[in-house]
């Protein structure tokens, strides 16, 4: 059962992250549905999860479950938030079978809103894979606009593909 919800939205709301929460969260990061479209390529173990968790209590980064009539489909994230430049950098990802259905899209417009309007942040940042269509257009449909392109930078499934990255400004929302 998810922790606590932090963030209501019309299609999804954002819950606290507990303990309970990490097998769904090890078994997601493990899919290789999910790992090739994120930058991992090493399998995580429950500590790895656990490390995960600690790493949420940290100011300089905020995690959140989304969930779908309480149930979780997936998690958003702000990384190396910098208060006193005003940044940050979001991740997403949902469990494939529940992709498709707008809940990242949703669950990223909750986070945006929560980065710009509680933590005071300008400009978020985010890299999606360019062989990964689908978490472009879940930025492009929150305004996010690509601003650059780092060429043949990642190695997935035994190719260098180009990694995407895109910014938004809190005056752009």
């Amino acid at each position: 059962m998810p922790g606590p919800v932090f963030l209501r939205g019309d299609r999804v709301d954002l819950h606290v992250i507990e303990e309970a929460d990490l097998p769904f969260l090890q078994r997601l990061i493990n899919d290789p549905r999910v790992w090739r479209s994120l930058f991992q390529v090493t399998p995580k173990r429950m500590a790895d999860e656990e490390e995960f968790l600690e790493a949420t209590r940290e100011d300089s980064e905020a995690h959140f479950l989304v969930c779908v009539d309480g149930d979780p489909v997936g998690t958003v994230g702000l990384t190396g938030i910098t208060p006193h430049w005003g940044t940050g950098d979001l991740g997403f990802y949902v469990d494939p079978d529940a992709q498709g259905q707008g809940y990242a899209t949703a669950g990223v417009d909750l986070l945006v809103d929560y980065a710009f309007d509680q933590r005071r942040l300008e400009k978020l940042s985010a890299d999606a894979l360019a062989t990964n269509p689908a978490s472009q257009r879940v930025l492009e449909k929150n305004g996010f606009v690509e601003e650059g392109r780092f060429r043949d930078h990642a190695f997935v499934d035994g190719e260098r593909v180009d990694v995407v990255r895109y910014g938004l400004l809190a005056d752009e929302r």
